[in-house]
């Protein structure tokens, strides 16, 4: 009883509401903004409120900001390897580890800790904008038209991907050439257009495009 008191009427409750919002900040208003992906969003925001329930509740055990970090990074890595799971994403749940560290077991002030959160929020923000650096998306294709691959046909290469997709190409590259099939994987590098703006950056698709062939 006198457990649940300390609880209520401790730093518990406001550090936990600190780190349910900020954490929605970051999932929800951040992340799935530009990758509108829910099992991720859902996944991480359970992982961050399991690490802050599991450290603060654990404050009582002698167990350093070291230790606990480097445990439950090192079981982030060691579970996630299971799946695939992009570099971004893995940013992104590395910060969800930082945010609840800092909740749960950061030597930081209620204040302190809701500054420190903002801080933390509106640089992600920002590296998400364009203004830290342009969004350029990818697509895997593959493409039959192999006349076009060639080193001096690679304006001819970009200008017949730009008119059957419609994207703004920058850059593309071959991945690897099937002689026998006559085809060739490309990876397709293009800028963002108000068609893309709610794709994901580590979005890949693949298609063929079959039309007449060069001679």
């Amino acid at each position: 009883m006198n457990d649940i008191i300390e609880l209520v009427t401790g730093q518990f409750f406001p550090l936990l509401t600190i780190n349910t919002i900020f954490l929605g900040i970051l999932l929800r208003g951040i992340f799935y903004r530009y990758s509108p992906d829910r099992n991720s969003v859902f996944g991480f925001f359970m992982f961050g409120t399991g690490v802050f329930l599991l450290t603060h509740l654990l404050q009582g055990v002698e167990i350093s900001m070291g230790f606990a970090f480097g445990l439950f990074a090192i079981f982030a890595m060691l579970r996630y390897r299971t799946e695939s799971i992009s570099i971004r994403n893995m940013t992104y749940l590395f910060l969800v580890i930082v945010v609840s560290l800092l909740n749960g077991v950061g030597p930081l002030t209620f204040v302190s800790a809701a500054f420190v959160n903002a801080i933390l929020c509106v640089m992600v923000a920002f590296g998400e904008t364009s203004l830290f650096a342009p969004r350029v998306f990818e697509k895997t294709i593959r493409y039959e038209n192999i006349h076009n691959i060639r080193p001096e046909n690679y304006h001819l290469l970009v200008a017949d991907i730009k008119e059957r997709t419609g994207l703004d190409v920058k850059a593309i590259q071959v991945n690897n050439i099937d002689f026998l099939s006559d085809v060739a994987n490309l990876k397709v590098y293009y800028s963002e257009t108000p068609q893309t703006t709610n794709v994901a950056s580590n979005n890949q698709t693949e298609a063929v495009y079959k039309g007449e062939k060069s001679a």
